[in-house]
C-alpha cells in the first residue's frame, strides 16, 4: 500500500499543477479552454497579492499523486469566510487509493482552523466517480442554486456597458 503526504505547493510546483489542470480539463472534455501557462500559474498562485493556495499530495518517494487549489470566499449570512475548492485532481494511477478523500479532509481541517463557515466546490453533473466520493463523505448538493458566469468577450462587453 502506497503512503501519501500532503504539502503546501510552491512556485517550483507550477509545472506539475499546470499538468494536473490540463489532465483534469482533458477528463472534463474542455482541454481546449485551458489558457494557463506555467508562468501564469506561478504568478497567479504564488505571486504577490495572490488569494489562491494549493497543496500537492505525493508518495513518500516524491511522486505527485494529486493536488488541490482553493481560495477563501465570503458568506454575508454567516459573516464568515468560506473555503472554495476550485480544483481537486488525482492522477489516474492513484485513483481509488483514498488520495481525493485525503485532500478533501486536509482542506476541511484548514477550513476549521481558519474559522470558515463553509467548504464548497462544484462538480460536473456527469462526474459520477467524484459525486460518489462527495456523497460518501456527507457533502450535500446545493440544487437550489444555479451558477452563472460572465467571461471573455461577454465579460468585456458588459463591463464596457
Amino acid at each position: 500500500m502506497t503512503a501519501y503526504r500532503i504539502r503546501p505547493a510552491s512556485v517550483s510546483d507550477a509545472g506539475t499543477i499546470l499538468r494536473f489542470i490540463r489532465e483534469l480539463a482533458d477528463y472534463e472534455k474542455a482541454l481546449h479552454e485551458v489558457a494557463a501557462t506555467e508562468e501564469t500559474i506561478a504568478s497567479s498562485l504564488f505571486g504577490e497579492g495572490s488569494v489562491t493556495r494549493a497543496v500537492i499530495c505525493e508518495t513518500e518517494a516524491g511522486e505527485p499523486a494529486g493536488s488541490a487549489v482553493w481560495f477563501l470566499s465570503y458568506s454575508t449570512w454567516q459573516a464568515k469566510n468560506g473555503l472554495y475548492l476550485e480544483d481537486l485532481y488525482v492522477t489516474p494511477d492513484h485513483r481509488g487509493a483514498g488520495v481525493g478523500k485525503m485532500l478533501l479532509r486536509h482542506l476541511a481541517r484548514i477550513a476549521i482552523e481558519e474559522g470558515c463557515g463553509r467548504f464548497e466546490w462544484s462538480v460536473l453533473d456527469w462526474n459520477t466517480p467524484a459525486i460518489r466520493v462527495y456523497d460518501a463523505i456527507g457533502a450535500e448538493p446545493q440544487s437550489e442554486w444555479v451558477r452563472y458566469r460572465l467571461s471573455g468577450d461577454k465579460l468585456k462587453q458588459f463591463a464596457e456597458g
